[in-house]
């Protein structure tokens, strides 16, 4: 089954659900930010810096601070494309930005967690921290390298938007080696499903 086949074309994630399900209410704040002067890129990177900080603290077992910041920082990540579109300046340069800030972005969050457990000499949660790293970056580059391929590589049980309400509540309660726990599993779960998905396709 190829990335044109109309079966594959109707799953959506549930980012892609989400955006589409918010559209009337993403898009009125969108549309107020751009007539601010905002650019898309500068909501972009904003987001980048404010999961940095947000790291910082998590680093230092600040999880209801850092949690905080992380979790106000979610919604940036569908605006900026949101403003971009209305501008008429949606461009796949755009998206290919967007995407590999959201990596960094979960790459500084798990990096300041991984920081936080070495310290405090927990070291079967900094490898299941890196575990958590590792299948997250895997999920998108196993879609990013099937897209090249002309393969789909869509869905799964834990994509970004799935991951992203996982870990922040999990921050913010105090309670990150649940979110972490999750993710480490279901993500590298995710992958998985991702890889056998390519692999059908390409035995059709």
């Amino acid at each position: 089954m190829r990335a044109d086949d109309p079966a594959q074309q109707t799953q959506l994630t549930l980012t892609e659900f989400l955006r589409i399900r918010f559209k009337g209410l993403v898009d009125p704040i969108g549309a107020f930010l751009n007539r601010l002067g905002i650019a898309p890129n500068t909501l972009t990177f904003a987001g980048l810096i404010g999961n940095l900080v947000g790291a910082m603290f998590l680093s230092q077992g600040s999880f209801l601070v850092g949690g905080l910041i992380v979790l106000a920082m979610g919604p940036l990540d569908a605006l900026d494309g949101t403003m971009a579109r209305l501008r008429g300046e949606a461009s796949d340069f755009g998206a290919f930005v967007d995407s590999v800030t959201d990596r960094y972005i979960e790459l500084f969050v798990f990096g300041g967690l991984l920081i936080h457990y070495l310290q405090q000499n927990e070291l079967v949660w900094a490898w299941i921290v890196f575990g958590a790293a590792a299948g997250s970056v895997l999920v998108s580059y196993v879609k990013a390298r099937a897209e090249s391929l002309n393969f789909e590589a869509k869905g799964g049980i834990l994509t970004r938007a799935e991951r992203y309400i996982v870990l922040a509540p999990s921050l913010v309660l105090g309670i990150p080696k649940v979110g972490i726990a999750i993710v480490a599993v279901l993500a590298n779960i995710t992958a998985l499903q991702r890889i056998y998905i390519v692999r059908r396709q390409a035995r059709k």
